[in-house]
C-alpha cells in the first residue's frame, strides 16, 4: 500500500467517524504544489520555466511597445507582445488537465477504499 493509500485510508476512517459529506480534497495550491513531485516534476517545472520566460520576454516587449514612438517599430515590439503572453497562458493552462487527473485517481482510490470496506462488513 502507498502512502497516499495510507493518507486516504486514514482520512475516510476519520470521515467516517464524523461526517459523511466530509470533503477531503486537499485545496488548491497543496494541488498545483503537488504536480511538482513526483516521476513527471521534471515536465512540470521546464513548463513553468518556460512559462515565466516567456512571460518576462512578453512584458519586456510590451514596455517598449508602449514606449515606441513610430508605429512599425510598436508593431515590432507589440506584436511579439501578444504572442508571448498569449503563449505563456497557454503553457500555464496545460498543468491544469493533470491537476483534474490527480484528483480523479484520488476519488477512484477512494471508491476502491469504500468497496473494499463494505466487502470485508458483509464476509
Amino acid at each position: 500500500m502507498s502512502d497516499l493509500d495510507r493518507m486516504i485510508e486514514d482520512s475516510l476512517r476519520e470521515a467516517d467517524g464524523r461526517s459523511p459529506q466530509l470533503d477531503l480534497e486537499p485545496g488548491y495550491f497543496a494541488q498545483a504544489l503537488s504536480l511538482f513531485t513526483g516521476r513527471t516534476a521534471w515536465v512540470h517545472w521546464t513548463i513553468m520555466i518556460a512559462q515565466a520566460l516567456m512571460f518576462i520576454a512578453g512584458a519586456v516587449c510590451a514596455v517598449k511597445f508602449y514606449q515606441a514612438d513610430a508605429v512599425m517599430e510598436a508593431l515590432r515590439w507589440g506584436l511579439p507582445s501578444v504572442v508571448l503572453l498569449v503563449f505563456s497562458a497557454i503553457f500555464k493552462s496545460t498543468l491544469a488537465p493533470k491537476m483534474e487527473t490527480n484528483r480523479l485517481l484520488m476519488e477512484i482510490k477512494r471508491v476502491e477504499l469504500r468497496i473494499e470496506r463494505m466487502r470485508a462488513e458483509r464476509d
